[in-house]
């Protein structure tokens, strides 16, 4: 048995809010007290570490990532952020030569360009490509990755005609499957590590990754699995998103890839960016309504499969009318001898940005998880954001409605959907509790909840997610500032920081203060990230 004591810091625990010490037994925790019981423990363990201040909480679970995507977009070509076209072409010339992939027969790929706030008003065209690379075969996917921009070499490769126009839908599949396959197996893996040691050094202690034969493929997906097992890091629950046409099949696809549940990205729909978002009114910017890749009967069968089989179920929906198609069938399923199961099994929604007050609503009834991103929220909402340009000012305020969600109470599990947004659990809980639509926010204490308990839940760990005794020993060590309790409400948080309330406080979050350092992660008692020179044990 290997023990270890932490001391002399806070620790966030239901189990004691004014704890300042915890005790670890192999992969679990023993003991969570106040200071003056911790020197009873020193003599009985392998180990203490002086936390000197540093705050200990549950490590955070990113609830929906893509591990190969954004190992290669954090070593490749990111264009995230790039301020035009120019810049990006720029960028991408400059990268090619760089790494010595100009030219035909050579492959290069990129991710993030988003073409809404570039001056030029459109994306990069297969010429502009071409010239940039000297033909060489090229893949940039858009930031939400719903749409392309592919050179000439690339655009031979997918079966007919395409213009000018980043590649979406099913093209855009083809499109990705052979861009990826120029990958070796070696590549891949060099990118699913840089993924979970990035997790790591951010406090992440889960990924749930979200696979499917139109992301990355099988191999792709097993062999994320087997890192997982093989190295120490992250947690890895992966949800493969392929349909189940009954309940046989679902438990067979389930069994053969390992996978602990049948969704992620699973599309119904597209994204909002790319115009691909199924809705139920035209776009504001585009008189096209998006893409719906599963009708109504698929949706439907596939959610009944799930059920039956007693497998968790999910789908990709981004539009009003993806989600939809979602809730229909599952009011169908509910009102048959299932009902009780498909509560159980929590179904979920990935992404589930644009919820009118019904919708919300029957969330709560149905019992179906919300897997969100609030970054997205603030990358893209606002008065002057991409929302309000593809949807106009009233859809665009109904978009990611975490404070409508929560007092319904609808389970909610965030994440970032990197490479979309990238890995960055403290952003992204800022992200919810600064929401571009003031009356959306929530509290940093709910949303510190829903990127670490809310996350377990939402993959049915109940014990996980939270420091408490018998639970399990997956935390994070922080540096950070002064503890408070941040709520929309000020009546709230008023009380909240009296010391009569109980309440454990959380770093401020208030936009331009430091976000809080990483100094070590650990999964199950295992240290998988300590940062150089910091909380050394004794």
């Amino acid at each position: 048995m290997t023990t270890l004591l932490l001391r002399n810091g806070a620790v966030h625990s239901p189990a004691d809010p004014f704890a300042t010490a915890m005790v670890v037994e192999n992969d679990t925790i023993a003991w969570i007290g106040a200071e003056g019981a911790a020197a009873a423990h020193v003599d009985a363990v392998d180990a203490v570490l002086d936390l000197g201040g540093a705050l200990v909480t549950p490590a955070f679970v990113d609830a929906h990532v893509h591990a190969t995507a954004t190992g290669l977009a954090a070593t490749g070509l990111d264009l995230t952020g790039a301020p035009s076209l120019a810049h990006a072409l720029t960028a991408l010339e400059e990268h090619t030569k760089a790494r010595g992939l100009s030219g035909p027969g050579r492959v290069v790929l990129g991710h993030g360009w988003d073409d809404t706030g570039w001056p030029e008003g459109r994306p990069p065209t297969p010429a502009e490509l071409d010239r940039a690379t000297g033909g060489a075969t090229v893949y940039l996917s858009r930031t939400d990755v719903h749409s392309a921009a592919c050179s000439p070499a690339l655009l031979a490769l997918v079966p007919g005609e395409h213009g000018d126009t980043p590649l979406a839908g099913a093209a855009h599949h083809v499109a990705r499957a052979a861009a990826y396959a120029a990958l070796t197996p070696a590549d891949r893996l060099a990118a699913q590590r840089v993924t979970r040691e990035r997790a790591a050094a951010l406090g992440i202690g889960t990924l749930h990754e979200c696979g499917g034969p139109e992301i990355a493929g099988e191999a792709d997906f097993r062999a994320l699995a087997v890192l997982a097992a093989e190295e120490a890091g992250p947690d890895v629950l992966g949800y493969w998103g392929a349909l189940a046409h009954d309940a046989e099949h679902a438990r067979a696809l389930r069994a053969d890839l390992g996978a602990h549940g049948l969704g992620g990205d699973l599309f119904i729909d597209g994204s909002l960016g790319s115009h691909t978002a199924c809705l139920h009114a035209p776009y504001a910017d585009d008189p096209g309504t998006g893409l719906t890749h599963l009708d109504a009967e698929q949706v439907a069968t596939h959610l009944a499969a799930c059920t039956r089989a007693g497998i968790q179920a999910g789908f990709h929906a981004i539009g009003d009318a993806a989600i939809g198609a979602i809730l229909a069938a599952a009011r169908d399923l509910i009102a048959g001898p299932h009902a009780a199961a498909f509560r159980a099994l929590r179904h979920r929604v990935e992404h589930a940005e644009l919820l009118d007050a019904d919708a919300v609503q029957a969330f709560a009834e149905l019992g179906l998880t919300a897997s969100v991103q609030p970054a997205f929220d603030a990358a893209w909402g606002g008065p002057d954001g991409m929302y309000v340009r593809r949807l106009g000012a009233e859809r665009a305020a109904l978009m990611n409605p975490l404070a409508a969600l929560s007092a319904a109470g609808v389970p909610l599990a965030f994440g970032s959907d990197a490479p979309v947004t990238p890995l960055d659990p403290w952003g992204t809980i800022r992200a919810a509790a600064f929401h571009r639509t003031p009356g959306q926010r929530i509290s940093v204490r709910a949303a510190f909840a829903a990127h670490t308990r809310g996350g377990h839940r939402a993959a049915g760990r109940d014990d996980a997610g939270v420091l408490v005794p018998g639970a399990p020993a997956t935390y994070a060590v922080w540096d950070t500032t002064e503890l408070v309790v941040q709520a929309p409400d000020t009546r709230l948080s008023g009380w909240s920081t009296d010391p009569r309330s109980g309440t454990p406080g959380l770093p401020d979050l208030d936009p331009g203060l430091p976000l809080p350092r990483c100094l070590r992660t650990a999964v199950r008692g295992t240290t998988v990230y300590a940062a150089e020179g910091a909380l050394d044990p004794a």
